[in-house]
């Protein structure tokens, strides 16, 4: 199914993040794509659908989170390659420059993501989602080296005010043995 808007709830409880995925489904006509864990003691809920619908059911959640939230987002007219991405799912021909965006929390990391994704010809590669990196999350790009300098670029832009950027980098022909070995 293409989904047309996702919305994301990071809370720093597990109990309180359920209560929250609840309460966004209850709230609007959404499904839910992600309910889990993941590091250091964060659950992360996200939904999709209609933009209206993302929204609303976002709001509703933040509402129920109250000092629990850690971060979260309603992007409307999602990039189509950012649900591969976050399953690890994405076929890429092969990895010519190799830009890398990791941030402070999940939210940001997808929102960097689905940027890069709008602002340049690239691939997506991978959306890594706090689990096993202490609550940081990292995105993983690839294509000529002037897209990924734009892409990796409209990424960054798109967090600098809210302080979420743990570092960035651009590799411009990243060796084959990298990035097998990398996951």
């Amino acid at each position: 199914m293409q989904y047309r808007a996702i919305g994301l709830l990071e809370l720093n409880s597990v109990a309180k993040g359920v209560q929250c995925a609840d309460e966004m489904i209850k709230s609007a006509n959404v499904e839910l794509i992600l309910a889990r864990p993941a590091c250091p003691g964060k659950y992360l809920a996200m939904v999709a659908g209609d933009v209206g619908s993302v929204q609303s059911a976002v709001e509703a959640g933040r509402e129920k989170a109250q000092e629990f939230l850690v971060d979260s987002f309603s992007i409307a007219n999602v990039h189509p390659d950012i649900f591969p991405a976050l399953s690890c799912a994405s076929s890429f021909p092969q990895i010519d420059a190799l830009g890398i965006i990791e941030t402070y929390s999940v939210a940001s990391c997808i929102t960097a993501a689905d940027e890069a994704a709008k602002a340049a010809d690239i691939a997506l590669i991978e959306i890594r989602c706090a689990t096993g990196l202490a609550g940081k999350s990292y995105v993983s790009l690839t294509g000529d080296v002037s897209s990924v300098n734009a892409a990796v670029s409209a990424g960054i832009s798109s967090l600098e005010d809210r302080g979420l950027i743990q570092c960035y980098v651009v590799i411009a022909s990243p060796s084959k043995d990298l990035y097998t070995r990398m996951a």
